[in-house]
């Protein structure tokens, strides 16, 4: 196996704004993937998201940055890089929605990039890349559930 990226293709029953508002607003974030989330859906700004409770000493708190923010299209940013360095190609891992109308409802393009090109040691990338499969393949299909539910509000 090679553990360079991690792509899903995903039908949701909502259109690309709806979905697009999903997978960017901290609001929405937090009901299908963090526990927390803060962050400004612009290119360049910074923010966090949290696993486990975030007032515990034990959360885990993955800094962000926002890449591309242009809806209802494209919502890309970087993550799991090292405190105290910016993230880049190289020292950090890249998530891309893009979001394609398709019929009533929009196909979602998911990719997670940049396992190899954090230098990892073999056993530590094969553990970090399986452990965030094993994490979208429970947060995705709880993205598409939820997207169902903010269309079915009235």
């Amino acid at each position: 196996m090679e553990y360079g990226s991690i792509e899903r293709e995903l039908h949701i029953d909502a259109t690309p704004e709806v979905v697009y508002q999903v997978i960017s607003s901290p609001e929405h974030l937090r009901e299908w993937w963090p526990d927390d989330a803060e962050l400004d859906p612009v290119p360049g700004a910074t923010g966090a998201v949290t696993f486990g409770d975030p007032a515990s000493p034990d959360a885990k708190v993955e800094p962000l940055i926002v890449l591309e923010a242009d809806p209802p299209r494209r919502f890309a940013f970087r993550w799991i890089y090292d405190d105290g360095r910016p993230a880049a190609a190289g020292n950090s891992l890249l998530v891309t929605f893009d979001l394609v109308p398709s019929g009533d409802g929009t196909l979602l393009r998911f990719e997670e990039t940049g396992f190899r090109e954090r230098g990892w040691e073999a056993a530590v990338l094969r553990e970090a890349y399986l452990d965030h499969v094993r994490g979208w393949d429970i947060f995705l299909p709880r993205l598409v559930t939820y997207a169902d539910k903010v269309v079915a509000q009235p």
